[in-house]
């Protein structure tokens, strides 16, 4: 063959080559893409799928339960004022959290129900329900909507607050709310021993003119945030006598032994308050010294968030000023 010819063939060759090969990439890179497009769809439809569910998986302390991812209609026969603290949408609540002055705004048209109101609660067609672990209603509950039952005392008034942020879906704003709470809790405690010095003891007391109670750590009127979260002391006396129990009755005779160097008295505007006429009364070192910050009991009834920055501002203003 003429060498002039043989070049030009060669490169026609070459040409008809790469074409081939392009389009064989080209085929390649098409069925690639439409694998992925594929495989993106079936995610995107599987996600879909959960989010059209709307549920997630809550550990309770008795099993996973299957809840709504963000609930709508909430029955709380127990821990509403954690969920109301969380803005939770409730449709059905406890009796005394509606007696609550704290929470009073925020249950207008919600009804009260117990967990004997079975009937009543179905008309309320809740997609979430909790209450307490002693319930006997709790398998009839289950049936409603899905129910999850905590233990009161199980876990402490942070932690409780925490797990109910789980189960709202509001985690992360929950441990963030604890951790700022922790800290500026802390730094007032510092204050008071500044001013008052490490050893100032505190009481908390509640009862009428027939008889007292003198309270532990952890009985809610403010004694997680004097004890736990400020870190102040508390008398010998109350230590050994309400620390285990969480409370402990007094007679009127007596409450000026459990009275430290400042006394948080939690009384109700309408119960009976002649005791704090008396003599006796006005002898104790605390009441001569002004030494009193009174709370109100149906205020101070809970340790969620709402009635602990409520029960902070009153204890801030009351050692400080």
């Amino acid at each position: 063959m003429n060498k002039k010819l043989l070049l030009p063939l060669l490169l026609l060759m070459i040409v008809i080559s790469a074409c081939g090969n392009q389009a064989v990439n080209d085929n390649k890179a098409a069925s690639t893409s439409s694998e992925g497009q594929a495989t993106n769809s079936a995610t995107n439809s599987d996600t879909a799928s959960e989010a059209s569910t709307g549920t997630k998986t809550y550990q309770s302390e008795s099993g996973p339960v299957e809840v709504p991812a963000n609930p709508k209609r909430i029955v709380a026969l127990t821990n509403a004022p954690n969920v109301l603290s969380l803005d939770g949408t409730l449709v059905g609540v406890d009796e005394w959290t509606n007696k609550n002055p704290l929470f009073k705004d925020k249950l207008s048209g919600v009804k009260v129900v117990s967990p004997e109101d079975l009937e009543k609660i179905i008309e309320l067609d809740p997609d979430l329900i909790i209450t307490g672990s002693d319930s006997k209603n709790i398998d009839k509950l289950k049936e409603i909507a899905p129910t999850v039952a905590y233990t009161w005392g199980k876990l402490d008034y942070l932690n409780q607050q925490l797990e109910i942020g789980k189960l709202l879906n509001k985690e992360k704003e929950t441990q963030a709310w604890i951790d700022d709470f922790k800290l500026r809790t802390a730094e007032v405690g510092k204050e008071i021993k500044a001013k008052f010095g490490d050893n100032v003891t505190v009481s908390v007391l509640e009862g009428d003119a027939k008889s007292f109670y003198v309270l532990g750590n952890n009985w809610a009127r403010g004694t997680e945030v004097l004890y736990q979260a400020m870190g102040l002391n508390m008398p010998e006396k109350v230590k050994a006598d309400a620390l285990g129990p969480g409370y402990y009755t007094l007679s009127p005779e007596v409450v000026g032994d459990y009275v430290g160097d400042f006394l948080v008295l939690s009384r109700s505007s309408q119960g009976d308050n002649s005791f704090m006429k008396t003599a006796t009364w006005n002898n104790i070192p605390a009441v001569k010294n002004k030494h009193v910050i009174e709370i109100d009991s149906e205020s101070s009834s809970y340790s969620d968030p709402t009635t602990l920055e409520y029960l902070l501002g009153v204890f801030k203003k009351g050692f400080l000023g």
